[in-house]
């Protein structure tokens, strides 16, 4: 079986601003690889530049983007064109036949009827192939153009070579740079032939620079094969990464290599299901597993990794991963590694805790440098996950602990770093309102965040610092309220917001409301419900949830944020699985003893919130998050506190499960743990 056949890259990309069915891209792409491709469709939006009902197509993005709300960097345009030559996406768009595109994980192909071209593409790690095929002789061009920020454009007749370079970013990372070097065959170039274009008109030139801005080179044959480079660090590296990917391979073969190394990822988790729509989003998810976080270290010469280091613009050695987000990923991205890519985790893992060493302070949001975008230090849970699975070395994990201590203490110079709120956090046992947005979030998360740390220096041998950080595990209990059965929010003075709504959105919650954000103690589920005067009360509290209409009201936000949206069109009470913070929550049911109620919940979900389509996701996608939840779900077992070498059992929805090769049957385990090295 061909796995790649089964897998369909768009889904979850039929999204809007409004409503998103995953925010997700058909990225034609190797597992992590640095370099991304996608077509783009509008141009009208520098985020949303892909939807699959557009029947228009202004090019192929070279792409870096995690998430529409992050947005892109170092990206370029291409495409063919021959006649009227067009500068934005509004000029130069062709229609084409939905039926003859391609897009598989390893191959990217568009007939264009404007053109009466076929443009072809195959990705490596860090490079592309790509072909070119013309209907007719004549004044045939591939375009290459800017798509915001500061470009330039330089063919050198010598070489046959088109530099591209760009500052194009979406944060402020230090001399950001990213080459290009694209590369001809020999005597396929009408060097005379190449235009230069800007608002201002269209001239003969090999060079030109600014914002808006594109070339145009002229190609003598009608089926022309070039090859394509990137690199942060400069051109000179760019044709060492060319050099050794691809070489004198020519397009079919990289399509080839391309296809058989997304085979190897795809197999890693293998089902006999039971349909085919099954197997179709089983694959589909499968693949947008492997796409994130994206390498972005390059080899030298000399076969060493190195990487530009985002936060002082300098080029140092190691490896380095970036284009993802924690808040997200904690979830379910890095326990799925664990399982199905633990050399790729391993390397993931160093890179990380390398951020500290090289920034002071450990990552949040990577989108080449630190974003921040979501609140808290969810890294603590990544680390502590790959601590307990033995994927850190001791000199790592110990430079981690540092970083996770410092963090936990210490107030960040700028927001988008370390916990906000810390020393508030440190001296109350709770962050207050009056200080930090999404207040409960921030406490819920430092607390789980403690107990990672205390599970570390545990390992380490610390128990002064493991003492310590069990006791400030505890302080989700400071903001619950007994009277109401939430986890609220806290002034200075230890006083509740007055006012209080369940059903309120934002303000001292994160994307959500209390029903979403109270039950996130996943490292003491016992104590939680202790605090709700024991199992069966908070089990009915869950069961009250999924009861409840998904009604809302909006407190802390100028407007419905589309999580909102996507939360009331489902049928699933408050368990908004639109969004990360309800993951869990189906699963506190087997966590604390009842399996078949999370049976019921996650079977329910997987087979009606989930598909292969365009619209297959509830929710953000976000980066792997929500394609593994599902991938979970079907096999039987979900992470539901990281950090803890177990795994909680839910019911198998596939015939047989295998994780490389080995056979997974999770009704060989009594009660509701499996010990994650029985299936590592």
């Amino acid at each position: 079986m061909k796995y790649c056949y089964y897998v369909n890259t768009k889904q979850g990309s039929a999204s809007v601003h409004r409503f998103s069915s995953g925010n997700t891209l058909p990225l034609v792409q190797l597992p992590f690889g640095m370099a991304a491709f996608c077509p783009q469709t509008a141009d009208g939006n520098i985020r949303w530049y892909y939807h699959p009902d557009n029947r228009s197509f202004e090019g192929i993005r070279l792409t870096h983007q995690p998430s529409p709300w992050i947005a892109d960097y170092g990206a370029v345009c291409f495409l063919p064109q021959n006649g009227l030559l067009g500068l934005d996406g509004e000029e130069r768009w062709s229609g084409f036949r939905p039926e003859g595109a391609v897009l598989k994980p390893f191959y990217l192909r568009y007939n264009l009827l404007r053109s009466r071209s076929i443009i072809e593409l195959s990705p490596t790690e860090r490079c592309a192939s790509v072909r070119v095929t013309f209907e007719k002789e004549g004044d045939n061009y591939i375009s290459f153009h800017s798509v915001k920020d500061n470009y330039g454009f330089t063919f050198d007749p010598e070489s046959n070579s088109l530099l591209i370079i760009t500052d194009n970013q979406s944060g402020n990372d230090k001399d950001f740079l990213e080459y290009v070097a694209v590369i001809f065959p020999e005597n396929s170039v009408d060097t005379e032939g190449i235009l230069i274009h800007s608002e201002d008109g269209i001239e003969k030139g090999t060079n030109t620079g600014g914002k808006d801005v594109a070339i145009h080179i002229k190609l003598k044959n009608k089926v022309t094969e070039f090859r394509l480079a990137t690199s942060y660090i400069s051109f000179d590296q760019a044709f060492i990464s060319l050099e050794r990917e691809i070489g004198s391979k020519d397009f079919e073969q990289i399509k080839t290599e391309a296809e058989e190394i997304w085979e190897e990822y795809l197999g890693r988790v293998q089902i006999e299901p039971e349909n085919e729509k099954q197997l179709r989003t089983f694959l589909s998810c499968m693949y947008r597993a492997f796409l994130y976080p994206h390498k972005c270290s390059e080899i030298n010469e000399k076969g060493e990794e190195i990487h530009y280091t985002p936060f002082d613009g300098s080029i140092r050695p190691g490896v380095r991963y970036t284009d993802n987000g924690f808040w997200d990923t904690y979830r379910t991205v890095y326990p799925f590694f664990s399982l199905a890519a633990k050399d790729e985790m391993r390397q993931m893992l160093k890179s990380f805790i390398n951020d500290y060493r090289e920034c002071g302070w450990l990552p949040r949001w990577l989108s080449i440098g630190e974003r921040g975008c979501m609140p808290s230090t969810l890294i603590d849970a990544v680390i502590c996950d790959g601590a307990v699975k033995g994927l850190i070395d001791r000199e790592d994990l110990e430079t981690a602990l540092d970083g996770m201590i410092k963090h936990s203490r210490t107030n960040p110079p700028e927001s988008r770093y370390g916990r906000n709120g810390a020393e508030s956090y440190c001296r109350l046992g709770y962050v207050p309102y009056n200080e930090q947005k999404e207040s409960v979030n921030l406490t819920l998360d430092a607390a789980y965040g403690d107990w990672c740390i205390a599970e570390i220096a545990k390992i380490l041998d610390r128990p002064e610092i493991e003492k310590e950080y069990r006791i400030r595990a505890k302080n989700y209990k400071n903001i619950f309220d007994k009277e109401t059965g939430f986890m609220r929010a806290r002034d200075r003075n230890g006083n509740f917001r007055p006012g209080f709504i369940a059903e309120g959105w934002g303000r001292d919650y994160t994307e959500g409301s209390a029903w979403q954000n109270s039950f996130a103690v996943p490292h003491d589920i016992e104590g939680l419900a202790e605090l709700y005067g024991g199992r069966d009360a908070l089990i009915a509290k869950i069961d009250e949830l999924f009861d409840k209409k998904p009604v809302y009201e909006i407190i802390g936000y100028d407007c419905e944020i589309h999580e909102i949206t996507e939360m009331a069109a489902a049928d699933f009470g408050q368990c908004a699985i639109s969004n990360q913070p309800s993951f869990h929550i189906p699963y506190i049911y087997s966590a604390l003893g009842d399996t078949e109620k999370t049976a019921k919940w996650v079977r329910k979900l997987c087979e009606e919130a989930f598909s292969a389509e365009d619209d297959g996701f509830p929710g953000d996608e976000d980066n792997g998050t929500m394609a593994i939840w599902y991938i979970f779900g079907i096999l039987g077992f979900y992470p539901f506190c990281p950090g803890k070498p177990e795994f909680i059992k839910g019911v198998k929805q596939v015939k047989k499960a295998y994780i490389l090769g080995k056979e997974i049957d999770i009704n060989k385990f009594e009660g509701n743990v499996i010990p994650a090295e029985s299936i590592m």
